[in-house]
C-alpha cells in the first residue's frame, strides 16, 4: 500500500472523527480509532512474512496491548476533572508509555525475547 493510500486513510479517519463529534452521538468517535486499521496492515504483514505462529505470537501481544489504552482512558478521566485538557492529554499520554514500556518488559521476561 503506497504511502500516499496511507496518509488519505489517516485523513479520512480525522474527517468522520470531526464529524462524529458534531452529533448527539459525539461518543462514537471515540470509537473509530479503534478500528483495527493498523492491526490489519500488521497482521497481514507478520502473517505473510513470518509463520502463522508469530502471527498468532503477535494477535495475544495485541490482546495484552489493550492494557495500556486502558491506563490511558482511565487516567484521562481523572485528570480531565483537575487539569486543563492539554496537561490532561499530556499526562494520560505519559501514562500509556508507561503502560506500554512496562508492557513490553514483562512481555519479553515471560517470553525470553530480548
Amino acid at each position: 500500500m503506497g504511502l500516499f493510500l496511507k496518509a488519505a486513510i489517516g485523513a479520512l479517519v480525522v474527517v468522520l472523527i470531526g464529524m462524529l463529534s458534531k452529533t448527539k452521538n459525539y461518543y462514537i468517535a471515540g470509537l473509530v480509532p479503534l478500528f483495527p486499521t493498523f492491526a490489519l496492515i500488521a497482521h497481514y504483514i507478520v502473517g505473510s512474512e513470518r509463520s502463522i505462529e508469530a502471527l498468532r505470537t503477535t494477535i495475544i501481544f495485541g490482546i495484552w496491548a489493550v492494557i495500556p489504552y486502558l491506563v490511558y482512558l482511565v487516567s484521562l478521566w481523572f485528570f480531565v476533572g483537575t487539569w486543563r485538557l492539554p496537561l490532561a492529554l499530556l499526562a494520560a499520554v505519559g501514562c500509556w508509555v508507561v503502560a506500554a514500556w512496562l508492557l513490553i518488559q514483562l512481555w519479553n521476561r515471560w517470553h525470553g525475547q530480548a
